[in-house]
């Protein structure tokens, strides 16, 4: 097996034809001037070349997704591994990204939630059990007594597929009704109409009983709740007059009824519709009007033209609509904004159930109409959810800033997700810890027996992982920090601890100035770190100016003498040892 990287005739950039032999499963530091060559070297030909041959390889369907990437100018490259480039970028743009879920640890979190986790009650304090057949039926008898009730099964919920065997199934054993993503179908009549997608996520419930509790009928409610229970994976609903309630035989309150779903690790993701906070679909922040931008003069009247966004114009059908839910409300079309009684502004703003009358008349057309006031922020909200136009929803997005979620007050997650704790903190609470304060949060944590046998093996991954965030200097960020807002160092150092949990040997790191913005204390677990990637069997090659590092390095690359036309070749190679004593090593100087 090769134990060198060789390159010949490397001329890319400003490189002036080099010949350089690289030792594998080191740690090596190309050092030298700014704008000397180091990073052309490193990341343009190297990794360039690591990464343009690993493409080649994959089948032609692979590729199409891929995209080719042009060979870089050098003669040949032996004896490289797959590589993977750790450089000075910025992270994700995406707003459901953090630090939690780039590092993968959040992966292992729900997990643990999902397997030791205990659900407290958030309006009795109480931990949350099961319930049973015959306390449902005792709460229906309690609740329902004397009321047209239907007893529920959810058999399918959020599953792909046409579910036609299902509904063949619940026809062949007597079931008629069901509810079909909310829509009502009867089996008997319409089973060959119903053509459901098979790449689209479905909700399917199977009605069990239609009844009016009564004392005579309990044996049959309690054996239709059996059956429900069965069928509905431990769930049952009762449906009265449209309202539902659920009752589970996993957990529910028996104070309140507060029920928390099966504990499963999907259940803890703000990026799954059965963990995400209904509110904000997970992101932890809305949208909202700011009628400081809508109204920029409060001290105009609606008929002064107070309201200046597009659509609102004196004359437009939209404003004909304002001034009729004004007239309808009572509210005065003459009072500036700012003299407004609050009640007044959230009706404007916000809107109104009631139907009101519109007799709306132009120069082309007439007629008469009942509305419901959707509010200009409602307005606003719609248009620019429902607009193709990129331009028009560019211009919409101003007239918005971004509020809190009051419903989850920025944690992303369900109120039923926030329930469930393990010693006293649910999942966003750890999350909101500093690194290195929840490694210790988590390290004091005392498990029972059972709790042990169940969750050990995911609990030392998740304190590993929190480790491998602390060796890299980063014990002050917190696992719920967007990743939209890290430095290009942060992430670099993230992406680097992400790698060393995922144990990979054999491979060629590429990494661009990994100590930049680190305590010298910080440096020297990042330096440790790096040794520990190379120890797994691992090539680093590292462009670095920090004279900590390059001192701990097995070999260094010294490029240059000068920067742009005046670098591009090699001053001096070898341990950090023979590039002291070099003389031509501007570095060694």
């Amino acid at each position: 097996m090769q134990d060198e990287i060789v390159i010949k005739g490397a001329r890319e950039n400003n490189l002036k034809n080099i010949d350089i032999n690289i030792p594998k499963n080191k740690l090596v530091v190309i050092t030298g001037p700014s704008g000397s060559g180091k990073s052309t070297l490193a990341f343009n030909t190297i990794y360039a070349e690591g990464k343009r041959r690993y493409i080649e390889s994959l089948s032609s369907y692979a590729r199409q997704f891929l995209g080719g990437s042009e060979k870089p100018d050098v003669d040949s490259i032996e004896g490289l591994s797959p590589a993977i480039s750790i450089d000075q970028k910025n992270g994700s743009n995406n707003p459901r990204s953090t630090v939690g879920t780039i590092t993968e640890i959040f992966d292992y979190l729900r997990l643990l939630y999902a397997r030791i986790g205990i659900p407290i009650c958030p309006n009795h304090h109480c931990v949350i059990k099961s319930q049973q057949p015959k306390e449902i039926a005792d709460k229906i008898f309690e609740t329902y007594k004397n009321c047209r009730i239907q007893i529920i099964s959810p058999i399918i919920n959020m599953e792909k597929g046409t579910h036609k065997k299902t509904l063949e199934y619940l026809l062949k054993e007597g079931y008629n009704r069901v509810y079909i993503n909310k829509e009502k179908y009867n089996l008997l009549d319409e089973i060959d109409n119903i053509k459901l997608d098979k790449n689209k996520k479905h909700i399917i419930k199977v009605v069990i009983d239609r009844i009016v509790p009564k004392s005579s009928d309990r044996p049959r409610i309690l054996s239709s709740i059996e059956k429900a229970l069965e069928m509905g994976h431990k769930k049952v609903e009762v449906d009265f007059e449209g309202q539902v309630e659920i009752f589970s035989q996993n957990y529910a309150c028996p104070s309140c009824g507060f029920t928390v779903p099966d504990l499963e690790p999907r259940l803890f993701s703000f990026n799954s519709p059965i963990g995400a906070c209904k509110t904000c679909s997970g992101l932890g922040q809305l949208k909202e009007v700011d009628i400081n931008i809508i109204c920029p003069n409060l001290n105009l009247s609606l008929n002064k033209g107070a309201i200046t966004i597009s659509g609102f114009g004196l004359d437009t059908y939209y404003f004909k609509q304002l001034q009729a839910a004004c007239i309808y409300h009572k509210i005065s079309l003459d009072t500036p904004i700012n003299k407004l009684e609050q009640k007044d502004l959230d009706i404007i703003m916000n809107g109104s159930n009631d139907k009101i009358k519109l007799d709306y008349k132009s120069a082309t057309i007439e007629f008469s109409k009942d509305f419901i006031w959707e509010g200009v922020a409602g307005n606003v909200k719609r248009r620019y959810l429902e607009t193709s136009s990129e331009r028009m929803r560019k211009s919409l997005d101003g007239l918005m800033n971004n509020t809190t979620c009051r419903e989850c007050q920025g944690s992303r997650l369900s109120k039923e997700v926030l329930s469930v704790q393990i010693s006293g903190k649910n999942i966003y609470q750890l999350g909101e810890m500093p690194i290195g304060d929840a490694y210790k949060f988590l390290d004091e944590i005392k498990l029972s027996t059972n709790e042990m046998k169940i969750a050990k093996m995911v609990f030392e991954e998740v304190k590993a992982r929190y480790l491998f965030l602390i060796n890299v200097g980063l014990d002050y960020l917190t696992l719920n920090r967007s990743a939209t807002t890290l430095s290009g160092g942060e992430a670099q150092r993230i992406r680097l601890a992400t790698q060393i949990g995922s144990k990979l040997t054999g491979v060629l790191y590429v990494l661009d100035e990994p100590s930049i913005g680190l305590h010298q204390r910080d440096n020297a677990r990042l330096i440790s770190t790096l040794k520990q990637m190379r120890d797994l069997g691992n090539t680093l090659i590292v462009v670095e100016h920090d004279e900590e590092t390059m001192l701990a390095a097995d070999y260094i690359i010294d490029i240059g003498p000068g920067a742009g036309i005046y670098g591009g070749e090699i001053s001096a190679k070898g341990t950090p040892k023979q590039i002291l004593k070099n003389k031509n090593s501007l570095t060694g100087a």
